[in-house]
């Protein structure tokens, strides 16, 4: 089994925000190199910044982990994931489709304080 992490985007808005249980544990895990990013996440995070030196703190946070990105054969295991979760009548958002599909395909856990993960099949939630 692999240690790396997969911190979901609510988990770092934790981790930036807020003097919380989950930013905490975030910050315990970047300090033993267990956390790994990926491009939706580093997009969600971006996107959310109000000045330059927000920006920059998010990207020198980043910069180190180990960083996964999608594939075709990863959209294409997201369409799948996504037409399945639709047959059973849940619509989730597609960022964490995707996410949780690198986690799944690279094994990694998600950390992660949406609960709509848990409704993915795969997806292994890490639990501290």
């Amino acid at each position: 089994m692999n240690d790396k992490i997969l911190a979901d985007t609510s988990v770092w808005v934790e981790f930036f925000r807020y003097e919380t249980v989950a930013g905490n544990q975030l910050a315990a895990l970047l300090s033993a190199n267990s956390v790994c990013t990926c491009g939706i996440v580093l997009f969600e995070l971006v996107q959310g910044v109000r000045s330059d030196k927000e920006k920059a703190v998010v990207l020198n946070s980043l910069s180190g982990l180990r960083y996964y990105e999608m594939n075709e054969r990863l959209w294409q295991n997201s369409a799948a994931l996504s037409a399945g979760l639709k047959k059973n009548g849940l619509t989730l958002p597609l960022s964490d489709i995707f996410i949780a599909a690198i986690a799944i395909e690279h094994d990694l856990s998600i950390f992660t304080i949406d609960r709509h993960f848990e409704q993915i099949p795969g997806a292994r939630l890490w639990n501290p």
